[in-house]
Parts: C-alpha cells; sequence; structure tokens
C-alpha cells in the first residue's frame, strides 16, 4: 500500500528569448520579474532564453503568446499579464490591470 500524497500537478513555465546583441536582457528580466510577482502561485518558473539576431518571443509551455516582430514591438506589462492570464486562467480577475485607464 502506497500511502503516498498524489504528485502536484506540473506549474508552467514560461519562456522569454531575447536577443543578446539588442542587449535586451534587462527588459527580458524585468518582464519576468512583473510575470513571478503577479504569478507567483500558478508558474513553474521563468527562464530567461539568449539568442541573436532581434528575437524577442515569450512562451507559456512552447506557446508564442507574444512574438516581437509579428506583433509589432514589445508588449506592454499590462497586456503581457493578460495574455498569460489568458492561457493560465481565463477566468481570473487581474484587478487593475483589467481596468480601463483614466484620463486626467
Amino acid at each position: 500500500m502506497n500511502d503516498a500524497p498524489a504528485p502536484a500537478p506540473a506549474r508552467p513555465r514560461i519562456t522569454i528569448t531575447y536577443c543578446t546583441q539588442c542587449q535586451w536582457l534587462l527588459r527580458a528580466a524585468w518582464m519576468a520579474q512583473e510575470l513571478l510577482s503577479t504569478f507567483r502561485d500558478d508558474l513553474g518558473e521563468v527562464a530567461l532564453r539568449p539568442g541573436t539576431g532581434g528575437v524577442f518571443v515569450i512562451e507559456v509551455e512552447s506557446e508564442v503568446i507574444w512574438e516581437r516582430v509579428r506583433d509589432g514591438g514589445f508588449p506592454d506589462v499590462k497586456a503581457l499579464k493578460q495574455r498569460v492570464r489568458d492561457r493560465l486562467d481565463p477566468g481570473r480577475d487581474l484587478g487593475h490591470v483589467d481596468r480601463p485607464r483614466q484620463e486626467d
């Protein structure tokens, strides 16, 4: 008889591939920090993968959710968090991120 608890389901991995030639490491690290802060209990890890040739791609479990050339630049943090949320837990409320910005 095995009384060991069932293993917890694997939490998703996000990979941010960034261009080292373009020096986008800080941008990638900042986005990783934002994702880890917002989805701290939902993610298994956020990995930073160096690349070249102007690459900047964000994947959740190998599914591309943002690609710099395809999507027209870099995501703002609001768009990034919404895309990750839509992949992980579409019904989740992201609080202020989901609310329209108030104009001054």
